[in-house]
C-alpha cells in the first residue's frame, strides 16, 4: 500500500491526538531492534509456539498520520520484521 492511500485510510479512521496500535513479527533474536523504536509505547510480547519469532503490540499516542507513517518508515529498515 502507498503511503497516500495508507495515509488517507488513517485520516478516514482516526481523529488526532488518539491510540494506534502497530503491530510487528520479528526473529526473537532481533527484537531487541525493534523495540528500540518504539520509545513512549505500551508494549507487549508474544513468542511463537517455538519460541523463533516474536509478535510485538506496541500502543501510543499518536498526534498525526506523518507521526505513525514515520514508525512504519523506521521498522522498514530492520531485516526481516514484518509490519501487520
Amino acid at each position: 500500500m502507498d503511503n497516500e492511500k495508507f495515509k488517507s485510510l488513517l485520516e478516514e479512521n482516526y481523529q488526532f491526538p488518539d491510540y494506534y496500535e502497530f503491530k510487528f513479527i520479528i526473529k526473537t533474536d532481533d527484537k531487541h531492534l525493534v523495540l528500540e523504536k518504539l520509545v513512549g509505547c505500551s508494549i507487549h510480547e508474544t513468542p511463537s509456539k517455538k519460541g523463533n519469532y516474536t509478535s510485538v503490540s506496541a500502543r501510543k499516542l499518536v498526534h498525526s498520520t506523518e507521526e505513525i507513517i514515520e514508525i512504519y518508515k523506521s521498522m522498514s529498515t530492520i531485516k526481516g520484521v514484518i509490519s501487520l
